[in-house]
């Protein structure tokens, strides 16, 4: 897996990593959305994971996924600002076309 982070992304992300955490994370939050499959990609921050994430190709950030949460995702993507907000899209389409600043967060 990659995830290609256009500089614009690159900018967003540095200004949102309040406490200048070492990884982004991408995370598959299914929080009010029914049951564990209904869900939305976003982004989160961390300094450290354990045996259950992994690390993809980037070439910005150390990125990461929990493994079970890699079928959400594809086998390659890019975050990109659009319209202000952070997109992620993949060859085969948008996987979340508004990534709101306020919802990136740490874990």
């Amino acid at each position: 897996m990659e995830l290609h982070i256009t500089p614009a992304a690159k900018e967003e992300l540095e200004k949102r990593n309040i406490s200048q955490n070492r990884y982004v994370v991408l995370w598959y939050d299914t929080e009010g959305c029914g049951c564990g499959v209904n869900g939305v990609p976003t982004i989160r921050f961390t300094n450290g994971y354990t045996n259950d994430y992994f690390e993809i190709e980037s070439d910005s950030f150390p990125v990461l996924i929990q493994e079970h949460q890699k079928v959400f995702f594809a086998e390659s993507m890019k975050l990109d600002v659009i319209n202000g907000m952070l997109r992620l899209s993949s060859p085969e389409g948008i996987l979340n076309p508004f990534i709101a600043p306020q919802s990136i967060c740490e874990i």
